[in-house]
């Protein structure tokens, strides 16, 4: 079968991002019946939205302040805490759509919501990695919050200029996802196995160790995000060529 690249990214991979998508909307549907027969607004679920991101933030201070290095138990529950925001991320398009309450400024709201939502998660989760002097990977996740402001103003710019620019690799749910089940990962397995480290002689820090499986995703989304976001200029610049 031949793969046609679109974007830099394939028709194979947004085809598979779409079945996921539409797959995450058949399971919320119940949610999604209630909060429609409930009469809640989606700019409200896009505040609750925005409000659980504080809440996820505020949870990583307070475990920098108050848990130990190794209760990673924490991280746990603050990658449990970003999946449920992300979730009302995905509630409030739906219920807009069912209701017909579509409107620009209701998009506009979502957008900027979207990106303060961002901003300060990464606040929190910064804010634990630099309590606990993992100060590289307190830099990749600042990294990673440069590529994720990036990904969506370049769409944003590109659109007011009529560019179609939406593909990429780690656009926001894939972010949250990938964050949220990073931290779920990091608090099960340190709860499961306990404290694990591999350290090579000479070296001042840990090559691996339970952060790990926390700090290096939120690495690899640096990388991606930022490559997604100048996948996207250099897309506009070929469509304005």
């Amino acid at each position: 079968m031949t793969v046609v690249e679109v974007n830099g990214q394939s028709k194979g991979f947004s085809r598979f991002r779409d079945a996921i998508k539409k797959g995450l909307y058949r399971a919320l549907d119940p949610l999604v019946n209630l909060l429609v027969r409930a009469g809640i607004s989606p700019n409200l679920i896009t505040f609750i939205g925005f409000a659980m991101n504080i809440l996820a933030a505020g949870w990583f201070i307070w475990s920098a302040e108050t848990a130990t290095r190794m209760d990673l138990a924490k991280v746990g529950w603050g990658g449990f805490l970003i999946l449920v925001a992300g979730v009302f991320d995905m509630l409030d398009g739906q219920v807009a759509r069912k209701t017909r309450a579509t409107s620009r400024f209701g998009a506009l709201f979502d957008s900027v919501m979207d990106r303060y939502s961002e901003l300060v998660m990464f606040l929190g989760i910064c804010y634990y990695l630099v309590s606990y002097h993992y100060f590289l990977s307190s830099l990749f996740a600042f990294v990673a919050l440069m590529g994720s402001m990036m990904v969506s103003y370049v769409r944003a710019r590109a659109e007011g200029l009529g560019i179609q620019c939406s593909d990429g690799l780690m656009q926001r749910p894939e972010r949250i996802i990938t964050i949220g089940l990073a931290g779920i990962l990091c608090g099960l397995v340190s709860g499961v196995f306990g404290t694990f480290y591999w350290r090579v002689d000479r070296l001042p820090f840990h090559l691996f160790e339970n952060m790990s499986l926390f700090t290096l995703p939120i690495a690899l989304l640096a990388v991606l995000a930022n490559y997604t976001a100048i996948s996207r200029l250099m897309h506009c610049r070929r469509q304005l060529g």
